[in-house]
């Protein structure tokens, strides 16, 4: 679990308050599962490239999974940083730097051959958010009283769903639910989906970026009612909390980015520069 992390706004952004937790479960004796959120301290930077939010899932076995979902945040947190152009660009490059770093770690080391990952990146700069994905991790918004998935999975059952063979409510029972069609570090080369265009942000929105350790056992209405509502610290625990007591039959990791015009106590100096992994 990590703490709360603010960034203190000019007038005309928006403040972000962020926190990632991960859970190794109910079942599980290590987390593949990593989280990362980015609050720079700089202005410069935050003008420029905003605050980033990563989740991903490994797969490939135990140790192989934990290096595959680590290198992948780690390498998309640091390459979005040092990217050029605008943060859809950046968010771009730094997929692609991501998905070589854990392939070639794969081909190095024949303990880690076959491994990859799930990565669903989010920035928010200013008033908006972009957003890279791949695999079958989700980014959720909560605005309003209602809850809307921004992300579609990358898996085969969602290929059948799109085909209309079965309905989304099938979809989510179906044998095969977690069989991906894209991840990152598998093949040379990854095709992610990359947002062409920001979501405008709203005051009080909530943006929920988790992997299906949570989404699998909590509704998306549960997410809204559970993770929109709280300080995002508060809000992590309470989703971890509801994914384990419905069984937490593979690791959780949830993290929650809320949105305002203005944070308590803003007057004060910037939080200092901190980045911030949630471990198992």
């Amino acid at each position: 679990m990590t703490p709360d992390s603010e960034t203190v706004p000019p007038a005309a952004q928006l403040a972000v308050s962020t926190a990632v937790a991960s859970d190794v479960g109910c079942h599980r004796d290590g987390n593949e599962d990593a989280g990362l959120a980015v609050v720079p301290h700089d202005p410069e930077v935050v003008a420029r490239r905003g605050v980033l939010v990563v989740v991903a899932d490994g797969m490939g076995g135990h140790s192989a999974g934990e290096v595959a979902s680590r290198l992948a945040v780690e390498t998309m947190s640091r390459r979005y940083y040092e990217g050029d152009g605008d943060p859809a660009q950046a968010l771009a490059e730094a997929l692609a730097a991501a998905n070589r770093a854990v392939f070639e770690a794969a081909q190095k080391d024949r303990r880690l051959a076959g491994m990859g990952t799930t990565c669903t990146a989010v920035a928010v700069r200013g008033r908006d958010a972009f957003c890279a994905h791949v695999g079958d991790s989700r980014l959720y918004l909560s605005r309003g009283g209602a809850i809307y998935r921004l992300t579609e999975d990358h898996s085969a059952v969602r290929e059948m769903v799109s085909k209309g063979l079965i309905t989304a409510e099938e979809a989510s029972r179906h044998a095969d639910r977690n069989v991906l069609l894209r991840a990152v570090g598998t093949r040379e080369r990854v095709d992610g989906t990359i947002w062409p265009e920001p979501l405008p942000l709203r005051d009080g929105d909530v943006l929920i970026a988790c992997t299906d350790g949570l989404h699998d056992l909590v509704s998306d209405e549960e997410l809204r009612s559970e993770g929109g509502t709280e300080p995002p610290s508060a809000a992590c625990a309470r989703l971890v909390a509801l994914a384990r007591a419905r069984g937490g039959y593979d690791n959780i990791t949830a993290a929650v980015v809320r949105l305002s015009d203005s944070v308590p106590g803003a007057a004060r100096q910037p939080v200092t520069t901190r980045e911030i992994k949630a471990l198992p």
